[in-house]
This record gives C-alpha cells, structure tokens and sequence, in this order.
C-alpha cells in the first residue's frame, strides 16, 4: 500500500497534472457562483476536454471542479439569497441572515473552511475504507432508501423557524410539485394539463432560483417606495474567527464529515440531500436551536462540511462497484471506462497507483479550496457595494440565463417566475420556502422507494422494519418525531 501510495504521489504532483487542477479549479469556481450551473453541468462541459487528456489529469479535471463548484454555489447564497447549486439551498437563508446582519465574512469564511475540512474528511474516509462502506451501501434496498427519505423529510420539522404547521404545509407543496410529471412508477402523466413542457416534470434548478431568488427581486420591487434595509457591506479578513467557530463547534466539522460520506456513499442520494440531512440534524441537536433561522452559523458550518464530504462518498460505490452514487460519478465511471481505468473491485489490484493518484487529488483539490476560495470571495464581496437598484435587474437576468439553460426552454423561465410569485406569497405570510425545496427534491426518490418496498412486502407492514438497516432508521426518525412532539409538550405555554 506505502508503495503504490508513493507512486500516487508521484503521479499527481506532475507539473502537467497540476496544471490541469489550476485550470479546472478556476473553471469550477465560476460555474459554481453562476446561479443555475449545476456542480453536474459543470462535468458534463468538461467531459469533451478529458478525451484529450492522458487518465490521470482526466480523472483530476472533475475532481477539482466538483471540489470547487459545490463550494462556490456558497457565496451567491450568502450574499444575494441565490444559491449557485442546490448542494447549497439547505443553509441559503442560514447564511443570508447572517449577511444582513454583517456578518457576511464569518458566513462565507466557515463555508470555506468546513467545506474544506468535510472534504479532507471525507476523502481520508475514502481511502481507508472504501471496500468497507461500499459493502454497506450494498444491503440498501428499497426498504432503506426508503426510511432514510422519510429521515430526511423530518428535516422539515427543523430546518425552519416558525410554526411546524405551515413548515408540514411547505413540505407538501414540495411533494406535489415533485408528482408532476410521467417519471413516475406507473409511468402515467400526472398534473400535465395537456402541456408536453410538463411531461417530464418541474424541473429543480429553475424552481429553486425563482422561490430564493425571483422572490427577493419581487420583494424589493414592491418595497421600492419604503425604507429599504442595507446589507452592511464590510468582508474584511475571510478566516478571521474561524478558528474560534471550529473550537466552539467540533462536532459540527466531524458530524458533517460523517454525514455527507455515508449519504454520499448511497446510489442516488448525493450532496443536496447530505446538507438537508446535516442542517436538520444540527438544529435539531444544537444547545442552541432558538438561533437557527436568524443566522447562526453553526449550521452552515455542518451542511457545509457535509456538502463536500459527500463528494468524495459517492466515489466509494464508483469505484469498487461501478455503481454511481450520484449523476457526478455517473458520468466519471464513463471517463473511467474511456481511460482504461474500469471501475470494480480489481481496480485496486490492476491499477493501484492511478487509484492513490486520484485520492492524492482528492486532498489537493481540497487544500487548494482555501486559497482559491479566498480570492473568489474577495472578489465577490464587491457585489455588495451596487446599488440595489442596479443590482436586482442583474439579478433577475441571471435568474433568467441559469433557468433557460437547464434545457434550453423558455417553458423554464415561465415555471422560475411563477414559482417566484409563489414564493413570495408564502413568505409573506409566514410560509417558509426551505422545506418546499426539500420535498421537491426527495419526492420522487420517496414514491419509487415506497412503491417499490410496497410490492416486495405483498400487504406485510412488518417487511418495511425486517432489515437491520431499516428498522435503524426507522428507529431514528420515530425518536426525532416523539422527542420534538415532547419538547413541545414540555416546553411552558405563553
């Protein structure tokens, strides 16, 4: 192992290789802070460059830009309420509050370094026990993906402050926005209305940049004739304080870690659905959960380390088995069959050294995070000093670029605004859009898990809790239910 490890080494750190790392990591920092340019995209643009490319600066190439996408998608959630990839809407309005407030520098900064520090996690993870968790990943069936989505739907209960009433509300907007569609399990057109546009369903992206970012242009243009609230517009020094935020929150860097590479490692599952897990699992056990909400940036810091952590999670079942664990590593297995590095459990014995090569990547993709994120956010903060009035039409042309680009339909841009306008009306009166979101993106993983597991059951409830893994899960997610409805009933009355 110390062997191929060195020649890993050896490997990675060609000038040539690390000059494919410098160029993929600027290109994945731009495409992440462009709301709507998805960490997927991303790859798939740069797909047609790693036929040019020997196997080692091809596999380098994604990794990188995966590293920094996920990340940048961070800094437009921060300052401007948008989040540049849906890894990144669990904790949007977590970080913007805090931007509000004028702490936009300690916001943008733990994004920085618990995405790093996730990142490193997840990778070390990686390296020593992918066979291991690989296995794991494996004994899901649709029994498990099942219970963790309703594990991730409890999410909903915490991830927003106010009443879990209208929280519950939210969420099943998210989940009948997510039955529209034929991608279902019977295949049959659902809510479509006679229009083909609806056929395959709403789409994600166009519907997440219109409920965060559509909806706050509309908010500031009904708003133009009162006072308006500036966001205080002082980023001073990125990493100052955050070596106070990693000694007060520990767990949160270890836990997000955690949390993305095992999500991570499940087919399917992938980044977004880590940082929903870990933002609701931080509130949810923080000493200070009053606080979510108004910008506490304990829970950026988690789902921020989750993100990333995940990352290299899904590489796990890629690598041993061939199997992605989400649409990233779908396309690389198809560079990994292209270079001759064909994914598998003979991988580690045929080609050791290009293996340790790509998780020597792995850890400078993410060392490198730090210094490249810190110009990318020093560049950014100048977003802060435009008038608003000049701003907001830019925004709202973003808005519109990032949504007719996901297929190239205006149908997309129509389906941004409405959802826009939806949005607006829901937070006006007291709606949150958070869970929304979450249900959009777990609904449909929830019904062909459901459906599924219902089939194989034949009419039995008790098959849903037979598995070990299963009946864990539905374990824990009934003790977050039973806990929160006792805290409720504990908690004294006004």
């Amino acid at each position: 192992m110390v062997e191929h490890l060195i020649a890993g080494v050896g490997l990675a750190l060609d000038p040539y290789v690390l000059g494919v790392v410098l160029a993929s990591a600027l290109f994945g920092l731009f495409v992440g802070a462009i709301p709507g340019l998805t960490a997927t995209m991303a790859v798939a643009l740069l797909v047609p460059v790693t036929f040019f490319l020997p196997p080692i600066p091809a596999v380098a190439c994604i990794v990188t830009a995966t590293a920094m996408t996920i990340f940048a998608g961070d800094i437009p959630g921060a300052l401007l309420r948008m989040p540049g990839t849906p890894a990144s809407a669990a904790y949007c309005d977590e970080a913007y509050a805090m931007t509000r407030r004028g702490d936009a520098e300690t916001a943008l900064g733990a994004s920085l370094v618990f995405s790093a520090i996730g990142g490193l996690l997840g990778t070390l993870v990686l390296m020593s026990a992918a066979p291991a968790l690989a296995n794991v990943a494996l004994e899901f069936s649709s029994f498990e993906y099942l219970w963790l989505v309703v594990l991730g739907l409890t999410c909903a209960a915490f991830v927003s402050p106010g009443r879990p009433l209208k929280s519950f509300v939210s969420l099943l907007l998210g989940l009948l926005v997510a039955t529209v569609g034929f991608e279902n399990p019977a295949a049959y057109p659902r809510f479509t209305f006679g229009f083909t546009a609806l056929m395959s369903g709403l789409q994600l992206i166009p519907v997440m940049i219109g409920m965060f970012a559509v909806s706050e242009v509309l908010r500031y243009a009904l708003a133009a004739d009162s006072p308006v609230q500036e966001v205080p517009q002082a980023i001073g020094r990125i990493f100052r304080g955050q070596w106070e935020v990693l000694r007060r929150y520990p767990l949160a860097a270890f836990r997000g870690g955690a949390i993305g590479t095992v999500v991570g490692a499940l087919p399917g599952a992938g980044a977004d659905i880590a940082a929903w897990i870990a933002y609701g699992v931080s509130k949810r056990f923080s000493k200070t959960p009053e606080r979510f909400g108004s910008g506490h940036v304990e829970g950026v810091a988690e789902a921020g380390a989750a993100n990333n952590a995940a990352l290299s999670g899904a590489w796990i079942p890629a690598l041993v088995f061939g199997i992605p664990g989400d649409s990233i590593t779908a396309i690389v297995i198809g560079v990994l069959y292209l270079k001759g590095m064909n994914p598998g459990p003979t991988i580690f014995i045929e080609n050791p050294q290009n293996i340790y090569a790509v998780f020597v990547i792995f850890l400078m993709a993410n060392v490198l995070l730090l210094p490249l994120g810190w110009v990318l956010i020093k560049a950014s903060k100048n977003v802060l000093h435009v008038p608003r009035n000049v701003l907001m039409p830019v925004i709202l042309l973003f808005c519109v670029v990032g949504a007719f680009a996901i297929n190239n339909s205006v149908f997309d841009v129509g389906v941004m605004l409405a959802f826009g306008l939806i949005a607006y009306l829901m937070e006006a009166n007291g709606f949150p859009i958070a869970p929304t979101i979450l249900g959009i993106v777990l609904g449909g993983m929830l019904e062909q898990n459901l459906v599924t597991s219902m089939i194989k059951a034949e009419g039995s409830l008790l098959a849903f809790v037979e598995r070990p893994i299963a009946a864990v899960l539905c374990g824990v997610t009934v003790l977050i239910w039973m806990s929160a409805a006792a805290g409720r009933r504990l908690r004294p009355q006004p």
